[in-house]
């Protein structure tokens, strides 16, 4: 299942990734760290099997300093992972602090109800020391952020919060947001301080000057993903109106339930606008997009989720970005991700791909999402101090990169063909590099595509006229939609549901006043007319009043009624003297509704430059980021097996 966008959206194929930027110069420093947080997680992971309490005698003493059997517990341990026994002692120190903190926490949280946050900040900020920050609860998301702007140097309207895989939200209490005592808060960085920004050089400072838009760029994808959610529930002409469509793996759009439709069409539109800012390397605005597809897709049916692969593969995303972000021990959850990611393309391709070959006959392109996979899986395990589950996934990782490697040369010659990139890539995967193969798989599934695209523009094309069928008759494009809808798309079956249900003509496309309806007196031409046709003078006039003096649906409706009004439809008596009269307020509101169309265009544009134009874009990758990361945390497991031997 895919999103699709109209033809106002085509033209916009994805950009080919680049190497990662801002990490060789610090390489060493990185492996260092890479290497420190495994030993933490090992150690802690070891005091835990030997049911070690830090906190008590004899570790600490009654003042709450180290205890000299402490000394012997790091040497034992260093011994046990072959590691410099200063250095084990000084992380077993930092564990029996922490413990100690915490424990003091949780004391002073149960006398005086106030909470501790763990603040984790961005990478470019020094994080030697924890970052804690004491609250009540009752307080607003507001003041908190206020408080943690405030605390460590931060514009307080440049930062977003995230709490438990969530953005804190600014008019809710703590307390109502789930925020409890110990929870980890991570912060999200889109714009520097002042003090930092007159550091940087003048290119960075024009760079931040643009900072101030991203917060902007954030509600306007969200303005314009509900825009186009909104015409997914309706039909539109493809021609002349933006839309997002769903699609399965062959291309062709699919009929989803109406109570998820918009769901699901927003969490993918957000999936969408936040891999576009992954591509772009801007995580930290890509991480609030992830999260709110992932709010989305949990509206939709478990049932739906266990059979898409769309959900598998935000899943992956989430993780990377933290991970990219380098804050994956803010995401407690991410082995669970991992998992019901693996679970979902399971059941999504069937047992080792059966599934999938049998849709498309091949599954070479699906398997960089595997790679992914593996790759964080091994990551996970490594930064969980397990170090052969972290060794074997990564070298199912590299074993999967040397298969789906592509030689540049071929894709030059398929290049040279008049292909994209994209497409080379995508085609030398599912042909297993085969040159000659790929040409022909790429062109035809264009011809396959474009096939798909004419049957579908055809079939609105059909469904539109039989709208304008219905509008002909009288009843609204919403009753009509509603009516097609139902009867699956066939006029006679339409007009029947019309003509059986005449309150849906009360379906009007711009919500008029419910009153108005009493206030309208039918001409006596209309009445005439009724009454030549057979029907009662006084029914006729009431007809007309409801139908507010459209003749064909009061007819129409006394004809199918037996000569009579519905009950429903029937109207109270009525003060006579009310007339209808027009708000001076109409016209003055030309000006302002005309600028609000203009930013809703400009919202909806915006969103659709994101969505890519070839429906495997998600499966498109270089996968040189992934070949730097893989050779990283092999070498630091590596690191491991050397010492220890």
């Amino acid at each position: 299942m895919k999103t699709n966008g109209g033809p106002a959206a085509s033209g916009h194929s994805a950009g080919r990734r680049g190497r990662r930027g801002g990490r060789g110069g610090c390489a060493v420093l990185f492996s260092r760290m890479a290497q420190r947080k495994y030993l933490q997680a090992k150690l802690t992971q070891f005091l835990r099997e030997d049911k070690i309490q830090l906190w008590k005698p004899p570790y600490t003493d009654e003042n709450k300093e180290v205890g000299l059997a402490l000394k012997d517990l790091a040497n034992r341990y260093s011994d046990k992972l072959g590691c410099c026994e200063n250095e084990v002692e000084k992380i077993i120190e930092e564990i029996r602090c922490k413990a100690i903190e915490r424990g003091t926490g949780n004391e002073n949280y149960r006398t005086t109800g106030i909470a501790t946050i763990e603040v984790f900040l961005p990478s470019r900020l020094k994080k030697d020391k924890k970052n804690v920050l004491e609250t009540r609860l009752h307080i607003s998301g507001r003041d908190l952020r206020s408080k943690i702007a405030d605390t460590f140097g931060f514009q307080e309207n440049y930062i977003k919060i995230v709490i438990n895989k969530k953005l804190l939200q600014l008019g809710k209490s703590l307390e109502e947001q789930g925020v409890t005592h110990n929870v980890k808060a991570m912060v999200l960085e889109l714009k520097q301080s002042e003090e930092d920004v007159r550091k940087t050089s003048q290119e960075e400072e024009e760079k931040q000057n643009e900072a101030e838009l991203k917060e902007k760029r954030i509600q306007r994808t969200k303005k314009g993903l509900e825009i186009l959610a909104k015409r997914a529930e309706m039909v539109v002409d493809p021609e002349t109106t933006p839309y997002l469509d769903i699609a399965n793996q062959t291309g062709r759009s699919i009929r989803i339930p109406p109570s998820q439709k918009k769901a699901l069409t927003l969490a993918m539109g957000y999936h969408e606008k936040g891999r576009a800012f992954l591509k772009r390397k801007e995580y930290g605005i890509a991480l609030p997009c992830l999260l709110d597809a992932d709010r989305y897709f949990c509206e939709c049916g478990r049932e739906l989720l266990d059979t898409v692969d769309n959900y598998a593969v935000l899943q992956l995303d989430i993780v990377w970005c933290y991970f990219r972000l380098e804050q994956l021990e803010c995401l407690d959850d991410a082995e669970k991700k991992l998992s019901l990611a693996q679970k979902c393309l399971k059941n999504c391709y069937g047992e080792n791909h059966q599934r999938l070959v049998n849709i498309k006959g091949n599954c070479g392109k699906e398997k960089v999402l595997f790679l992914r996979l593996y790759l964080l899986q091994g990551i996970r395990n490594y930064h969980s101090g397990n170090g052969e589950e972290a060794r074997e996934y990564l070298n199912k990782a590299r074993l999967l990169f040397k298969e789906l490697h592509i030689d540049p040369s071929k894709v030059h010659s398929l290049m040279q063909l008049g292909f994209t990139p994209q497409e080379a890539r995508l085609a030398l995967r599912a042909c297993d590099g085969n040159v000659d193969h790929a040409a022909i798989h790429i062109s035809n599934r264009r011809e396959e595509l474009a096939q798909i695209r004419r049957e579908e523009k055809e079939k609105r094309r059909r469904r539109l006229e039989n709208i304008s069928s219905l509008k002909g008759m009288g009843y609204s494009a919403r009753a009509a939609r509603q009516a097609l809808h139902q009867a699956g798309g066939d006029l006679d079956g339409a007009l029947k549901i019309l003509l059986g249900n005449p309150h849906m003509w009360w379906l009007n496309d711009s919500a008029p006043d419910p009153n108005s309806r009493h206030r309208e007196s039918p001409s006596q031409e209309g009445i005439d007319q009724l009454v030549y046709m057979g029907f009662d003078s006084a029914v006729a006039e009431a007809a007309l009043k409801v139908f507010r003096g459209n003749v064909q649906l009061a007819a129409q409706t006394l004809a199918h009624h037996g000569g009579s009004l519905p009950p429903d439809l029937q109207l109270p008596e009525e003060d006579s003297s009310s007339t209808p009269s027009t708000s001076p307020s109409d016209s003055a509101g030309t000006s302002s509704a005309s600028t609000d169309e203009d930013m809703d265009t400009e919202a909806v544009n915006e969103v659709l430059e994101d969505i890519p134009e070839h429906e495997e874009d998600y499966l498109d990758s270089t996968l040189e980021d992934e070949e730097i990361i893989i050779a990283e945390y092999l070498s630091y497991v590596e690191n491991i097996q050397s010492a220890t031997n």
